[in-house]
C-alpha cells in the first residue's frame, strides 16, 4: 500500500486502490477485465450477499456488501476508459441521487404519499415518464429466473384488473399462511413436473408470456 493510499479512507480509498490495480504497472488480471468478463463475479457476489442477509450474520453481511461495492467500483473504473462515453463513480452516484430525488416527490417536492403503496405507485409513474415507457412491463429483464420474473410482473401490474385462473381449491390456498408452507407447495409442484417430465422453468415462462399478453391487451384498452 502506498503512502497516498494510507491517507485515504472509505470509498475514496477503495477507488484509489482500484485505480492502481487497473493502471499500468498494476495487476495484470485486473487490467484485462471488461464489463462482460466481470458479470459472473457480480452474479456470484450478489448471491453471496443474499445468503448473508438470509443467515443474519453481520460479519458476513459487512464483507459481502463490500464485495458487491467492489464490483460497482471495478465497473466504474473500466467505464472511465471508454474512448467516447467515459464516466466515473462520482457521475454514477450523481445520476442515482438525481433519480432518487425525482422518484420521491412526496419527500423532495409537493406530492403526497401516506402509505408504502402510494410511494410505489409514484415511483413507477415517475419511472415510466423518465424512460418514456408505454407499458408497466417495460424495463423488466426477461432474463430473470422465471419465479422472480413472475413475481416482478405481478407486483408491477397489481393495479390492473386481470383475473387469473383458479388453479388450486380455495381450501388449499387458505392453508398456505407461512413462507414454509408456500415453499413446500412449490417444491411439490416441481416434483410433479419432474414426474411428468416437464421443465418447471419453461412451464412458468409459458404462463408468464400468456399473462404478459393479457397485460398488454388491458393497457391497450385503457
Amino acid at each position: 500500500m502506498t503512502a497516498s493510499h494510507a491517507q485515504l479512507t472509505g470509498v475514496a480509498k477503495l477507488v484509489a486502490v482500484m485505480d492502481t490495480l487497473r493502471s499500468p504497472g498494476g495487476c495484470p488480471w485486473d487490467a484485462e477485465q471488461t464489463h462482460a468478463s466481470l458479470l459472473e463475479y457480480l452474479l456470484e457476489e450478489s448471491h453471496e450477499l443474499i445468503a448473508a442477509v438470509e443467515l443474519g450474520d453481520r460479519d458476513d453481511l459487512r464483507e459481502e456488501l463490500g464485495d458487491v461495492l467492489l464490483q460497482v467500483v471495478f465497473h466504474a473504473r473500466i467505464a472511465q476508459e471508454h474512448p467516447s462515453d467515459a464516466f466515473d463513480l462520482d457521475q454514477i452516484a450523481e445520476k442515482t441521487a438525481a433519480k432518487l430525488i425525482s422518484r420521491h416527490p412526496h419527500v423532495f417536492a409537493d406530492s403526497t404519499a401516506d402509505t408504502a403503496a402510494d410511494v410505489e405507485a409514484i415511483w413507477h409513474e415517475q419511472k415510466k415518464i423518465e424512460k418514456g415507457r408505454d407499458s408497466l412491463l417495460d424495463g423488466i429483464p426477461r432474463s430473470l429466473p422465471a419465479l422472480m420474473l413472475a413475481t416482478k410482473m405481478l407486483k408491477r401490474t397489481k393495479q390492473l384488473d386481470i383475473t387469473s385462473k383458479q388453479l388450486l381449491p380455495t381450501a388449499v390456498t387458505k392453508q398456505i399462511t407461512t413462507q414454509l408452507q408456500l415453499g413446500e407447495l412449490l417444491f411439490e409442484l416441481v416434483q410433479i413436473a419432474r414426474v411428468q417430465k416437464i421443465d418447471p422453468e419453461a412451464a412458468l415462462r409459458a404462463a408468464i408470456r400468456e399473462y404478459e399478453a393479457k397485460v398488454l391487451a388491458a393497457e391497450a384498452k385503457a
